[in-house]
């Protein structure tokens, strides 16, 4: 009898450990997964981390240097959706920008603007170890 119960606790462990190693997402859930395979190498990247990674100042730094670096462009729609996917590699540095938008023109400025501002990020960590990280930043242009 002990070792039957020894044997359940073991196997208990065994899959709950399981169960935590997989609450780190793999890049498949993105739901423009189809087309950023086809542009980046997503290979162990994940979407969620113990610590996701940090651009240098924190998130309200990166939105405005990133406004910065945007060109202005000519917008003839009311509004226009835009994700802009990287890869924050294991040593910060930022990788595979991708812009998915409805608007080529304001995808491509997207895209550039990630790219000018070169800088390394703290890169995101599981266990203490630095992981590759699929950031997603989405931007919506409103015309006043």
């Amino acid at each position: 009898m002990k070792r039957i119960t020894l044997f359940i606790g073991i196997f208990l462990n065994i899959l709950l450990f399981a169960q935590e190693a997989s609450t780190y997402t793999s890049v498949t859930n993105v739901p423009d997964y189809a087309v950023l395979k086809t542009k980046m190498k997503l290979d162990d990247a994940v979407t969620k981390a113990d610590v996701p990674p940090e651009y240098p100042g924190g998130k309200e730094v990166f939105k405005r240097t990133f406004a910065e670096k945007m060109d202005v462009i000519d917008v003839k729609t009311n509004k226009i959706n835009t994700t802009v996917y990287f890869i924050v590699e294991k040593t910060g540095y930022v990788r595979y920008v991708t812009a998915i938008s409805d608007n080529k023109q304001h995808a491509q400025a997207a895209e550039v603007a990630i790219r000018r501002m070169f800088i390394k990020w703290k890169p995101a960590t599981i266990n203490g170890e630095p992981v590759r990280y699929l950031y997603s930043f989405p931007l919506t242009l409103k015309k006043y």
